[in-house]
């Protein structure tokens, strides 16, 4: 029997890379397995997905703008559309096993293949289910959770701790710390903070990055700065003349981010700190404040209480954030215990627990 295997969802690469990681996974345990990735048109899955190796359909789909009510006009209409497009997609490709990763696109294909009794499978990466996920799960026959107590979001029979996959191209990183800071092109001889603001970007962070690089200059730390789209032109000008510093809008080879990195400052997106838990990094979590139901201070807080990490609010970044990478960066006693503890919550083949969670579903 050829295999047919529809990943649905994206829109933030905290939900493409586990994607994408599972995917491999699954093609790793059977070749002759068929991957169609679903996604919404115009987001970043439909770039890196393909870049990855698989092939990929959008949907005509958008999220509530909370920003601007008037561009909620024509939402009815594209939720319309998604759902005869994600009939479509099933009716054609036939899959025995709809995965959900979260996402726009996530909600009409995993519902319609519920309705039509084909099994579903999610994934909830974060400590606080989301909504979507809450209503799928409810029908869906496993969900694959990265943190402890998910079963005030889930049926607990249902409930599949793998952990979040993490990239191959991170977890199996044999790179040297003295390499990647080649690629970066900065000096061996100096300390290395990465700073990381998740796939957008992090205004609050890159401010107060901004305002302080004379302070890392003076302290001879360099800095590998990835900064967002928005925000990469001021980066850039701030940045100029400055050896050592490194700028980019994103940054596609994060296993030499991670390996040239003695410290890191990062947002507290799942995958970010499933990524930081593999490769053992002493970070500073600064939570995005306005995620849903804000689930990224949920998720840093699990490993602030295990002393694996430490914490800033994003209303005290310009404040406290510089300083306290600086005095974190100069104290290696410190950040050796927050390397153990890190190391400890790290699971290195969740892409491949999930896989295997899935083909059990195909009969």
């Amino acid at each position: 029997m050829n295999k047919k295997i529809i990943i649905a969802g994206g829109g933030t690469g905290g939900h493409i890379f586990p994607a994408i990681a599972t995917a491999q996974a699954l093609s790793m345990l059977d070749k002759t397995i068929s991957i169609l990735f679903v996604g919404a048109k115009n987001k970043m899955e439909m770039e890196k997905v393909p870049q990855a190796g698989f092939k990929i359909e959008g949907l005509d789909i958008a999220g509530y703008n909370r920003s601007s009510l008037i561009k909620n006009i024509s939402l009815p209409f594209k939720l319309i559309k998604s759902f005869l497009q994600a009939y479509q997609i099933i009716k054609k490709f036939s899959p025995h096993v709809v995965v959900g990763v979260g996402g726009y696109a996530s909600f009409p294909m995993l519902w319609l293949a519920q309705i039509k009794n084909i099994p579903t499978i999610l994934l909830e990466q974060n400590s606080v289910a989301g909504k979507a996920n809450r209503m799928l799960g409810k029908r869906a026959n496993a969900i694959c959770v990265a943190y402890e107590g998910m079963n005030k979001y889930f049926v607990d029979k249902k409930i599949i701790f793998t952990g979040n996959p993490v990239r191959h191209s991170i977890s199996l990183s044999a790179i040297s710390r003295l390499d990647a800071l080649k690629f970066f092109e900065l000096d061996e001889n100096k300390k290395t903070i990465l700073v990381i603001g998740g796939s957008q970007g992090a205004h609050s962070i890159n401010e107060a990055v901004n305002k302080n690089l004379n302070v890392l200059v003076h302290e001879e730390i360099q800095l590998i700065w990835q900064t967002g789209n928005l925000y990469l032109s001021k980066a850039k000008a701030s940045a100029n003349g400055k050896k050592e510093i490194f700028v980019s809008e994103f940054i596609t080879n994060m296993e030499n981010a991670y390996a040239a990195a003695d410290v890191v400052v990062s947002r507290a997106g799942a995958i970010a700190i499933s990524e930081l838990c593999v490769v053992k990094k002493p970070v500073i979590f600064v939570p995005f404040p306005l995620a849903a139901e804000d689930h990224q201070t949920a998720n840093a807080l699990k490993l602030v209480s295990k002393n694996a990490a430490l914490i800033i609010n994003d209303n005290e970044v310009n404040q406290k954030l510089v300083s306290t990478a600086v005095t974190l960066i100069n104290n290696e006693e410190k950040q050796n215990e927050l390397i153990k503890n890190i190391e400890r919550m790290a699971i290195i083949n969740a892409d491949e627990i999930i896989a295997n969670e899935i083909l059990k579903l195909i009969k």
